[in-house]
């Protein structure tokens, strides 16, 4: 009788490994559709303008670009107003005005590229981490249906081998009261 009951305490252990080995599969499928997700969003080849666009922007907001335009201006207004006996661009400097307003049109709607393509990286790494905490709280919950799992299990087993202890007991009880007699 005690290897029977022994017997059907492995058969739901089996079936406890079956359920946890079906619980992780889910998971694992679960986390491969988000890591798909998560790869969907990944610009790995943004497009030449794009790049020359973060290029450009990088630079004319630098102190680079401040020092190197403060010198060209300097230089050109010292050249035109001292060194040169026949100015190309005399006093109030109109050329080098049509220059710096160019320059200030151009600049500006490559900024806004550079300013809208970070835009868009700053919205996928938002959808990335809203993923990502999904994922988590996926796995949060997988591992709380594990442990309620096991526990539901575990105390079922464990009320059986007291059930399987307690019979063997009165068989040791019935085995001595009939020795003694």
């Amino acid at each position: 009788m005690s290897t029977i009951k022994l017997e059907q305490l492995f058969n739901i252990e089996n079936e406890q490994l079956k359920k946890l080995t079906h619980i992780v599969h889910e998971a694992i499928e679960e986390e491969k559709l988000l890591a798909d997700k998560l790869y969907q969003f990944e610009d790995a080849h943004p497009p030449f303008i794009g790049r020359l666009a973060d290029k450009v922007a990088a630079f004319g907001g630098s102190w680079k670009f401040i020092v190197a335009f403060t010198f060209i201006m300097i230089a050109w207004i010292i050249i035109n107003a001292s060194l040169l006996s026949k100015p190309f661009d005399p006093f109030p400097f109109i050329l080098l005005n049509l220059f710096l307003s160019a320059l200030a049109a151009l600049q500006a709607p490559v900024i806004m590229m550079s300013q809208n393509r970070k835009e868009e990286k700053d919205r996928q790494r938002a959808i990335n981490d809203y993923l990502i905490n999904l994922k988590a709280e996926i796995e949060v919950r997988n591992l709380h249906g594990k442990l309620d799992l096991l526990m539901t299990e575990q105390m079922k087993t464990l009320f059986e081998i007291q059930n399987s202890q307690l019979e063997l007991m009165e068989e040791i009880k019935v085995v001595l009261s009939n020795r003694e007699k």
